[in-house]
């Protein structure tokens, strides 16, 4: 049985809250990556933070004038997680039943990794 341990990425643009969001952005663009998650000083996750939540910075800096401020203030912090053990079936029906492009991939609280729909899909091409 295939897990997402078995296909989740590991190697992950991680911002920190604390982090300016116009720095946590560029580190984003440069990255190639369209979200990335927010970790404490503990490597606790705590948010992520989306293009969507970068557009709403730009949105709110360049018509209303506000500071960017922090990646903690702008981040979702609401973050749909799923047990590095699930069975890479279970996860394509989330992607079903969700809009999200990936999921954060923890053991217990702590980060390991992030799961996306472009994991899953290749783990069905090298299963199939």
């Amino acid at each position: 049985m295939a897990t997402v341990r078995d296909y989740m990425a590991t190697e992950l643009t991680v911002l920190s809250p604390d982090e300016g969001v116009l720095q946590a952005m560029r580190r984003m663009l440069d990255a190639r990556v369209s979200g990335a998650p927010v970790v404490d000083e503990h490597g606790s996750l705590v948010g992520i933070l989306t293009q969507r939540d970068c557009l709403m910075v730009a949105y709110r800096t360049s018509y209303h004038g506000e500071p960017a401020g922090k990646v903690a203030d702008s981040m979702t912090q609401t973050v749909e997680t799923v047990p590095a053990d699930t069975d890479l079936v279970e996860v394509i029906g989330y992607f079903f039943e969700r809009p999200h492009r990936r999921f954060a991939v923890v053991e217990g609280n702590q980060l390991v990794g992030v799961i996306s729909r472009r994991d899953v899909l290749r783990a069905v091409l090298e299963l199939a």
